[in-house]
């Protein structure tokens, strides 16, 4: 049976290839989300944003085109006016990239360097501040899997952060952040060429939000080991979690990373137990970091 949901999702891509004047035919599905990506034979990549997100498609590929004048590696947008709008809904097309693997903490700390180092863009981009807590309240409002009382802690605790967000302490010079910046973000070639990948959360803001997602894979998730941390601090040039504002952008990084977990377990009961997990560890119910947090999926 066909699924509905890839054939809407296809009919949009013809749509949308039509208007870019390409062809849909033999396009394959790589991953249907809150993004859909689709891939066309011609090495082409095309994402299809959801409703309401032109403003963040079309920053994404002013962001890519400014990063190729710089000869940062990253992905690259097809040279055509872009997003392409049909039927309310926006689409960016790209330079698919060849046979590539995930990045490794040197790898992401060499291209973070590189774009940290960037002067200010002469033109606008679109960029905005960057806003650690971007639908964070909405999150727990919403979450159907909290009960009254994780709802109060959780937006408490929120309160607290955006009070210690608002104090943070002197810190590197704000610069063009990626804003996910994690291995899953990397895209390492045969050639051994790495590319930065997915700029929708591109920003301005400290260069120490990018540089404590691996810390926070480290200090609370012992994702990565001592000596792989170690590595990508060298490879960057400075450990964030020497600075003294480290905790509170950690305590922001682990927090989004709780609501998400009651966010998915709104949608699917069986993930509760985890998302209750993830948040006694915040609590300081499950002792010192690290926790084991495994996937929320």
């Amino acid at each position: 049976m066909t699924d509905p949901r890839v054939e809407a999702s296809l009919a949009l891509l013809r749509r949308i290839a039509a208007a870019a004047g390409l062809s849909a035919e033999g396009a394959q599905p790589i991953r249907l989300g809150e993004n859909d990506l689709w891939w066309l034979p011609k090495r082409v990549v095309v994402r299809i944003a959801r409703a309401g997100q032109e403003a963040a498609a079309a920053r994404e590929v002013e962001v890519t085109r400014w990063l190729a004048e710089h000869q940062v590696p990253a992905v690259r947008p097809l040279p055509i006016e872009q997003p392409v709008q049909v039927g309310g809904r926006c689409a960016t097309l790209w330079e698919e990239l060849p046979p590539h693997r995930a990045g490794t903490g040197p790898e992401l700390a060499k291209l973070l360097k590189d774009l940290h180092q960037l002067p200010p863009p002469a033109r606008d981009l679109g960029l905005r501040p960057l806003d650690p807590f971007v639908r964070l309240e909405a999150r727990i409002s919403a979450a159907s899997a909290l009960t009254d009382d994780e709802r109060r802690w959780l937006l408490k605790h929120l309160a607290t952060l955006e009070e210690q967000w608002a104090a943070l302490p002197p810190g590197m010079d704000a610069c063009v952040l990626h804003g996910d910046a994690w291995y899953g973000n990397v895209a390492v070639t045969e050639t051994g060429t790495a590319y930065l990948l997915d700029f929708e959360r591109t920003s301005i803001g400290p260069p120490e939000w990018d540089l404590t997602a691996t810390a926070v894979d480290h200090e609370t998730l012992d994702a990565l080991s001592q000596d792989q941390y170690r590595k990508f601090c060298t490879a960057y040039g400075h450990d964030v979690m020497t600075w003294p504002g480290y905790p509170t952008l950690r305590g922001i990084r682990e927090l989004r990373k709780v609501t998400f977990a009651f966010q998915l377990a709104s949608e699917r009961p069986a993930t509760l137990e985890q998302a209750r997990h993830r948040l006694a560890c915040i609590q300081g119910q499950r002792g010192p970091r690290p926790w084991t947090w495994p996937p929320a999926a």
